[in-house]
């Protein structure tokens, strides 16, 4: 899923940033297979809190929907659905997350995915000054100030951090 920009490649979170001017660093790291967030922060020598993974998730009408979390915590998916209104929320199958973001699981990025959802940051998040998100391809994160950058998708703060 690369594109072109500027006569460069890049992805869909990447074009989605430049068409913003929104200034990102990119950092590349080899991609290990559920190495998850701990694997990428320790390759690139950050702290793991500062790297936000992008969940693809449903609520109980199958509606998806995206969680952004501090790689060190997980997902209180009651607290999730407490907070956003719903019943239920879960993750989805990663062929469907696929399907909804236009990303492989492990690529997806809150930014330029395929489908509009409604996306859901951890409050917390918004208090770092950078944060490491997935840039849209598996090994590649980018370096965002978290409110510049998430004010971009209308995140919306919640408290659900496990």
């Amino acid at each position: 899923m690369r594109t072109e920009i500027d006569g460069r490649a890049g992805t869909p979170a990447t074009v989605f940033l430049k068409r913003a001017k929104l200034s990102f660093t990119e950092h590349f790291y080899e991609y290990v297979e559920r190495g998850g967030t701990a694997e990428s922060a320790r390759q690139l020598g950050v702290n793991e809190h500062a790297v936000v993974k992008t969940l693809v998730m449903q609520d109980e009408n199958a509606c998806p929907l995206i969680v952004l979390m501090h790689g060190d915590r997980q997902v209180g998916l009651k607290a999730l659905a407490r907070e956003i209104g719903c019943k239920r929320v879960a993750p989805c199958e990663p062929a469907a997350a696929q399907r909804h973001s236009g990303y492989l699981v492990g690529g997806t990025s809150p930014f330029g995915s395929r489908k509009a959802m409604p996306v859901f940051v951890e409050a917390s998040v918004l208090e770092l000054a950078l944060i490491y998100i997935n840039g849209g391809r598996r090994g590649f994160l980018l370096g965002v100030a978290p409110r510049a950058a998430l004010q971009l998708v209308d995140a919306r703060p919640v408290h659900c951090a496990s």
